[in-house]
């Protein structure tokens, strides 16, 4: 019987990481109405912990990339998942806004950086060679996984019981994620006697930036990547995906959907629901980005999402549960499905060995909109007492990152 290649098992374990940092920061939905009735905070204000938190686990990616080339993964796997649990830990004793933007904002945006930011790249460069995209696919796919399998639960969970013992069920995931780490988690293939999954004959790894320093590393990727408009663009189609997606439907998607008389369950497995459909369609995009130009891809990727923006307010206006269906299954098919072409051509325009600082600073441009979306999706309910516009002008935004992704040139992969 042929052994299972130990890359499988760093893929498990990091799956599963991703899974329970991104359930931490996903689920900041179903906590806004809970925490607006018993702190009596403003929306725009928990909205504000939320967005600095989207921006911060950003911001911090590609210096994350380059405390991984220093420090090595399982390190920086057990110190982000050791933040993690602080900052969860501390939601238990807040009882100022403030400190809402303290931990959530701050500590739980630090903790989940790793994890939702270069993980998912860095783990396909270093073990796989072979179905790199379609390890990429999967491990970018696990966020929704977690929508798709705790939302519905944290969202009864709150209304049965109270947000506390929610965030109480995360704490425990989190503490056993720490503890699979500690035991499987390798910093790379030869330090259990193997080559990449895929990599026939051996060859010597580099560690020349191992004895750099990991913010020198980080803004000499940076400084190089400015000069490239290939960088522009990508960064400027992902702050659109980060605002169309974690910051708007992310945040607000469940309370937009209370606003008109969804009940808080539903809404959360509305959402759940579009994790399914996501789960598919970001691993059927890292197959995809394996064989096909990811520009087309992400051209048509952002196309139908803008479109489905579109017909949101429409399908909840009309109170039509066909309509809401189709939103569900076309949003949730794409909604990170962009992530495998983006990397794939950052790889190919940057080489492997630089691709996952540089991915970092185009994800830090994601967030960047995420956070824009977050506490601005907040802002226009508060004037206007509606998300209408807000879902309106994402739509249009998605069209104009259509046209961002085309006209990137056609690349011709590197592979140093």
């Amino acid at each position: 019987m042929k052994r299972v290649h130990y890359s499988w098992f760093i893929l498990v374990v990091t799956f599963f990481s991703i899974i329970v940092a991104g359930i931490t920061l996903s689920s900041s939905g179903v906590f806004i109405n809970p925490l607006e009735k018993e702190f009596q905070w403003e929306r725009s204000t928990i909205a504000l912990a939320f967005a600095i938190s989207l921006f911060l686990y950003g911001i911090s990616g590609p210096f994350m990339a380059a405390l991984l080339e220093v420090i090595g993964l399982k390190k920086m796997m057990l110190s982000a998942m050791a933040t993690l649990i602080v900052g969860i830990t501390l939601t238990f004793l807040m009882n100022q806004s403030w400190q809402l933007i303290v931990i959530w904002g701050g500590i739980i945006g630090l903790g989940a950086s790793l994890f939702l930011t270069v993980l998912s790249p860095y783990v396909a460069n270093h073990w796989f060679v072979k179905r790199r995209g379609l390890a990429v696919g999967i491990l970018t796919a696990s966020t929704a996984t977690g929508q798709l399998i705790l939302l519905p639960v944290l969202a009864m969970i709150i209304e049965h019981y109270s947000w506390r013992w929610a965030m109480g069920l995360i704490l425990l995931l989190s503490t056993l994620m720490f503890t699979l780490i500690a035991i499987f988690i390798k910093n790379k293939p030869q330090d259990v006697g193997l080559n990449p999954y895929g990599q026939e004959e051996f060859i010597e790894e580099q560690t020349v930036q191992q004895k750099k320093n990991p913010i020198h590393i980080a803004f000499n990727g940076l400084l190089e990547a400015v000069k490239i408009k290939a960088f522009w663009l990508l960064a400027g189609s992902f702050f659109i995906c980060g605002l169309s997606t974690s910051g708007l439907i992310g945040t607000h998607f469940v309370s937009y959907c209370i606003s008109f008389g969804v009940p808080l369950v539903t809404a959360a497995s509305l959402l759940s629901f579009m994790g399914v459909f996501n789960l598919l369609g970001t691993t059927a995009s890292g197959w995809l980005s394996d064989r096909f130009d990811n520009r087309w891809l992400l051209f048509w990727y952002y196309l139908l999402r803008g479109a489905s923006l579109l017909l949101l307010p429409y399908a909840l206006s009309q109170g039509s549960v066909i309509l809401l269906t189709i939103f569900t299954i076309f949003y949730g098919l794409d909604w990170i499905a962009t992530v495998p072409p983006t990397i794939s051509i950052t790889r190919q325009i940057f080489g492997m060995q630089k691709s996952s600082i540089i991915y970092g600073w185009i994800f830090a441009s994601h967030q960047a909109g995420a956070a824009v979306a977050a506490y601005g999706g907040g802002l226009i309910y508060q004037f206007f007492n509606s998300y209408t516009w807000a879902f309106f002008l994402a739509g249009i935004f998605c069209a104009m990152a259509s046209l961002f992704v085309i006209i990137v040139k056609k690349q011709t992969p590197q592979h140093v």
